[in-house]
């Protein structure tokens, strides 16, 4: 499909242990177009862990076509993944991930160091992404200084920073109070608005009903897939 960022065509993923096949991925046909905010949902086992890290180039099918803005990244070696995950994917997990002894400013600028970019033009760059999740005023902050909201707003705009063609989150919120993981879905819901495509992964009914469609796995094959109405959330 023409505005599909991501593309899969049969997804396969099996893993061997011993001599014993399992396959947790049986046959995942998909398309996610430009902007879309997708949630990934499932009960443990489903496949949806496995899908995730197939999507964000952490991990290569068995079987089947994925096409990520573009590039076949299907059978790319390992190499040429790492390249690719670099520019066209922003990660937040639910463990933040950030370097305690760099400042809030480094953590976001690092993806850049890795891109080659001059080192006045990556503080701009990061400057700008943390004002986009309003912590600019914490900046030089350390990760053991900042709280865990703002923790996942530093590893949010690190995501951001390479201006990827998605950003997809792990359980972001898992790690986060009910108060402050409102904010963190208003934050994503805005990055959306800002034509950012967003995939999240959750078993939260409440944290899904962000997005405006919501596909669920089960025993390695989509069950559902459905578009939602907009819905609010308090």
């Amino acid at each position: 499909m023409q505005d599909s960022v991501i593309h899969l065509e049969e997804i396969r993923k099996s893993y061997f242990m011993g001599k014993q096949e399992l396959q947790v991925l049986k046959g995942i046909t998909l398309d996610i177009l430009r902007n879309e905010y997708v949630a990934l949902m499932g009960p443990s086992g489903s496949g949806k862990s496995t899908l995730m890290n197939i999507l964000g180039c952490l991990d290569s099918p068995s079987m089947g076509k994925y096409i990520l803005n573009g590039h076949d990244v299907s059978t790319m070696p390992d190499n040429d993944l790492a390249d690719i995950r670099n520019k066209e994917i922003g990660f937040v997990f639910q463990q933040f991930n950030l370097l305690p002894r760099l400042t809030a400013l480094e953590n976001v600028a690092l993806p850049l160091v890795y891109a080659g970019v001059s080192k006045k033009m990556r503080l701009e760059m990061a400057h700008e992404v943390l004002r986009k999740v309003d912590l600019l005023d914490r900046s030089h902050h350390k990760p053991n200084e900042l709280s865990g909201g703002q923790c996942q707003r530093v590893a949010i705009a690190r995501a951001l920073v390479n201006n990827p063609s998605i950003i997809l989150a792990d359980e972001p919120t898992g790690n986060l109070d009910t108060k402050t993981s409102y904010e963190i879905m208003n934050i994503f819901s805005k990055i959306h608005d800002d034509g950012n495509t967003v995939v999240l992964v959750t078993h939260e009914e409440d944290i899904s009903n962000y997005a405006k469609r919501v596909i669920r796995l089960r025993d390695g094959l989509i069950e559902s897939d459905k578009v939602k109405n907009a819905a609010s959330v308090v």
